[in-house]
């Protein structure tokens, strides 16, 4: 497999944070050594053994750039990365990670931000509460979790509270007298011109996105971290690449990048799954069919642009820039 830009990192710490979730500290080999700045919302691939590529957020201030820090939960339906994670990984292991990628950017121009999270969705806000606070952006968080025993990185939470601009409300939906978080209501309280960012598992995402439907689209973030529908696996038509002039077909029961693979042409690809971004690819010619999670309505409605991982095509032949 083709990958992005790599480098190595060493674990130096791993932190129990909630049950199921582990954080770990990544820092580089050689003391003193800095690595490449990240914006708020980023990401990193890991890459792990028998070639899995796992994406995860880095939850630490940006301004950091003497570490990285990851929150792993141990999901149950796991494919084997966060299990790996969990198990095999100690302080001191030497880990193959990409550079990060931001397909979840702060706006730096909003006058107030509002902040979603359930469960091991709060790691990609924590880095955007961090960046917020050093803008001087006030900001509220509403963090929901099954208990508190299940929500992570409360402490670092905790050192915001009383700061200026600062707010965060805790919801735990299993405790006794717990119910689950209104989003109808959080949006009907947002202050004027804020822009509201969500991570969370699907059903939450969903809510969020009718909550959310008649607010100016620039103003709404979501990040997801599965699959909401299937790949495109129709086939029946042919991808031609136009660096070689090589005409690629795609039959039924194949993505995009299957087929692409099994012609022996290897593109940058990792979650398979339309939610990490790697595979995008530059449309020359024809109409993507598109079912990822990354691109907006306004990037997906330009046709430029599909993630082959999941994304098919609705014309016969579809040109890519490779």
């Amino acid at each position: 497999m083709t990958t992005s830009p790599a480098l190595s990192v060493r674990v130096r710490a791993t932190t129990w944070e909630a049950e199921g979730i582990l954080g770990f500290e990544l820092v580089p080999l050689s003391p003193g050594e800095q690595l490449p700045a990240f914006t708020a919302g980023a990401h990193i691939d890991l890459y792990l053994r028998d070639g899995m590529v796992r994406s995860y957020s880095l939850l630490n201030d940006p301004c950091e750039t003497h570490r990285y820090r990851i929150g792993v939960n141990r999901d149950a339906k796991s494919r084997g990365g966060s299990q790996y994670l969990h198990e095999a990984l100690r302080t001191g292991s030497v880990l193959t990670i990409s550079v990060p990628r931001n397909n979840f950017p702060l706006d730096e121009s909003s006058p107030f931000n509002v902040f979603i999270a359930g469960g091991i969705g709060i790691t990609p806000l924590l880095s955007m509460i961090a960046r917020s606070q050093a803008l001087g952006t006030p900001w509220r968080l509403h963090y929901a979790a099954r208990t508190r025993a299940h929500a992570g990185f409360l402490d670092l939470l905790e050192g915001w509270r009383g700061q200026p601009g600062a707010e965060v409300q805790l919801n735990f939906d299993q405790e006794p007298g717990g119910r689950m978080l209104d989003l109808a209501a959080v949006i009907a309280e947002l202050p004027e011109g804020a822009h509201v960012y969500c991570c969370g598992p699907l059903p939450m995402l969903e809510a969020y996105a009718q909550a959310t439907a008649a607010l100016p689209p620039g103003r709404v973030h979501r990040e997801y971290f599965a699959a909401k529908e299937a790949a495109s696996t129709d086939g029946g038509f042919s991808v031609v690449l136009a660096r070689s002039g090589r005409t690629v077909p795609v039959r039924a029961g194949q993505t995009i990048l299957d087929s692409l693979i099994e012609a022996g042409i290897e593109p940058t690809y990792s979650c398979r799954e339309g939610v990490c971004g790697t595979c995008e690819q530059r449309v020359i010619d024809g109409t993507p069919d598109h079912r990822d999670l990354v691109l907006s309505d306004a990037q997906k409605a330009a046709n430029d642009r599909i993630l082959i991982c999941c994304s098919g095509s609705r014309s016969r032949r579809l040109v890519l820039d490779l």
